[in-house]
């Protein structure tokens, strides 16, 4: 086994020692995870680089992980379920997505061990254990977060590769100069300072025109003190960088991290709590029967990517993750596992790991291309389940629909016999917020209207029970639902502008971004980008759910804040002009028009939906309404029954608010 040895640090109960019904009493354990892989296995033939990391003695290449567990104190009293948490840049996601929990706001001089909110309990109450396993060797060296710390490759003679790396930056306020990185990200540095060859563009929209930006115009350095410092990790703009604009970058830099060592430690991790021993530190030896992966967003694509190469057997031949649930990805995956590659970049434009999308076979036909996302996993015969999930942000975005439609946009995609495809209608990529703001509380970046306000939450917790079923009983989950070609529900995103351009204030998106066939010249599954920047082919179709006359989705799994509405929920939303970019989508952003309260307010701003007031009778008549929706979709399997009356409490919350305001 890959896995030699767990290094313990801490180790403290959950919560002060909280009951969570059934599964009793939990703690959390953290250390550091030690792996040794074998180059030369096949289990590990598709790792970028392996073969070029420096070797032990024993010809293994060694490297370790953070690693956060959190399980029952008696461990007969979890139900034998681990699931793996793909940490997002660095940050835990799983108990706050399925808790209905906050996250820690995690910074450069944070609480390096920050107490674990646990929301409502739900992940505890039903037995799961959590496992977080850093995968990610360039996420922000802040304490708190969880990283991976491995080797970079290195040529015959020693010496560090060399290469070329492309990237986008952008700035929601004017600055002088911005790190060769994304969100804090470890740089990249560059190799020559002065290097001739070096590009930097200019776009206002993701698929927009580029603007050469003359080299003598900018330079690597950061302004300190009014002057510019040579500095290989930041460029500087003489006039500095507009806000809101996209900036991309192409320059040389020196050593390659092996980004695929990410994969190991997410499929060695879940093997190690299925079958590793006491000897090896595993704390939960003999009580895990089943592992569950959960990725949203950058490590939704991660999971993608897995899934594409096949990483899911281990040294051992064994299927380490019975499941995966990659949540708001999309349609892309991601650099995951390329030389020079950056693990958090995250827009289409900037990636070459886009076609195949969907998980059956298909053929593009304007390169000729033909692939499935899962066709190494098919081929073998595997029998992992997989759920891919998304909001209506990715559909907006571009690329959500192409995961269930060809690459042509003419016609649906049929899923395999081990796949579900759900679209969480009227909701965005985050997890929503309450109460109302137009201003992302992580990055500032705010938004022309309301932030969306729903919680999909429960629809999660559904997959994921449902996800466990299917796995451990083969009882088939609920059917895909999503917006189809073949039933009129799925449309082009500029159709929807008659019915928003009627509501006052919704600022209707006057541009939606494509994504792009691009050719990085790529070689195999080796994945070496040659060709930088790109250049750019023709735009794949972009289909996203129709909406019926109040502006709410007619498509996916309708939460009940849908069915009997107060607002309209959308998956865009544009940025504000105090952040520039006006005309962009707000990236990973959606909107909430609430309706006029009653019929005066609606006649005085001009909204023809009806008014609160109008369609409900009484806060009673409304919350009766939400209760009907929220019991059909326990019905459908979409929602459980524990979340019905959160339903009710969540919607009781926007009828105090909107009606009264």
């Amino acid at each position: 086994m890959p896995v030699t040895g767990f290094d313990v640090a801490l180790r403290r109960p959950l919560a002060g020692g909280q009951r969570f019904g059934d599964g009793g009493e939990y703690e959390e354990i953290k250390g550091r995870l030690s792996f040794s892989l074998d180059p030369l296995h096949a289990a590990n033939e598709r790792i970028t680089d392996l073969v070029s990391a420096p070797r032990g003695s024993d010809g293994r290449v060694e490297f370790t992980s953070d690693v956060s567990i959190v399980a029952p104190v008696d461990r007969s009293r979890g139900n034998g379920r681990v699931i793996v948490g793909v940490v997002n840049r660095g940050n835990r996601i799983v108990v706050p997505h399925f808790n209905h929990a906050t996250r820690p706001v995690i910074g450069p001089d944070t609480d390096p061990n920050p107490p674990i909110d646990v929301g409502d309990g739900f992940l505890m109450r039903h037995g799961y254990t959590v496992v977080s396993c850093g995968w990610q060797k360039d996420a922000p060296d802040y304490p708190g977060l969880i990283r991976l710390y491995g080797p970079d490759a290195v040529q015959p003679d020693g010496q560090p590769f060399v290469g070329r790396v492309y990237m986008q930056l952008q700035t929601p306020v004017p600055v002088q100069h911005l790190k060769l990185s994304d969100r804090d990200h470890t740089a990249y540095p560059a190799v020559d300072l002065e290097e001739a060859d070096a590009l930097l563009v200019v776009r206002d929209q993701p698929d927009g025109e580029a603007t050469p930006i003359p080299r003598g115009q900018w330079r690597f350095a950061r302004v300190e003190g009014g002057s510019a410092v040579p500095d290989p990790d930041y460029v500087h703009l003489e006039g500095g960088f507009e806000k809101g604009r996209l900036y991309q970058i192409v320059y040389t830099t020196r050593g390659a991290r092996i980004l695929g060592l990410g994969f190991a430690a997410i499929r060695d991790c879940a093997s190690w709590m299925k079958h590793g021993g006491e000897s090896i530190g595993n704390p939960s030896t003999g009580t895990i029967e089943r592992a569950y992966a959960y990725g949203m967003s950058q490590t939704g694509r991660f999971m993608r990517t897995y899934l594409y190469q096949d990483m899911n057997l281990d040294e051992q031949g064994g299927e380490a993750l019975d499941g995966v649930i990659a949540n708001v990805a999309g349609g892309m995956r991601g650099e995951f596992n390329q030389r020079f590659g950056q693990a958090s970049k995250d827009r289409y434009n900037m990636l070459a790991q886009l076609f195949p999308f969907s998980d059956a076979r298909q053929t593009d036909p304007e390169t000729g291309a033909a692939d499935a996302l899962l066709g190494r996993m098919n081929a073998r015969g595997s029998d992992a389940k997989v759920f891919f999930t998304n909001t209506s942000a990715e559909y907006h975005r571009g690329d959500a629909a192409l995961i269930h439609t060809d690459p042509a946009g003419d016609r649906d995609v049929e899923h395999g016999p081990g796949v579900r495809v759900y679209h969480f209608a009227g909701t965005e990529h985050g997890m929503g917020t309450w109460p109302p703001v137009d201003t992302v509380a992580t990055t500032g970046d705010r938004a022309q209207s309301l932030l969306s306000v729903i919680n999909y939450g429960r629809l999660l917790r559904a997959a994921l029970v449902n996800l466990d079923r299917w796995v451990s009983e083969g009882t088939e989950p609920p059917d895909s639902r999503h917006a189809r070609i073949d039933d009129g529900t799925a449309v082009p995103p500029e159709t929807l502008g008659d019915t928003f351009r009627r509501i006052p204030g919704a600022h209707f998106p006057p541009h939606h971004a494509r994504a792009r066939r691009l050719d990085f010249g790529l070689v195999g599954d080796v994945e070496q980008t040659l060709t930088l920047p790109p250049r750019d082919g023709k735009a794949f179709p972009s289909l996203v759910s129709d909406v019926d006359a109040d502006g709410n989705e007619v498509a996916g799994i309708r939460l009940p804040e849908i069915t009997a509405p107060l607002a309209a929920h959308t998956g865009w939303t544009l940025r504000h002009p105090d952040i520039g970019g006006e005309e962009q989508l707000l990236m990973f952003g959606g909107g909430t028009l609430p309706f006029a309260a009653n019929f005066a307010m609606r006649e005085m701003s001009g909204d023809r939906r009806p008014s609160i007031q109008e369609r409900y009778g009484s806060r009673d008549e409304y919350l009766a309404r939400i209760r009907e929706a929220a019991q059909a979709l326990v019905g459908e399997r979409y929602m459980l029954d524990e979340d019905v009356d959160l339903s009710l409490h969540r919607a009781a919350a926007m009828w105090d608010l909107f009606f009264s305001s």
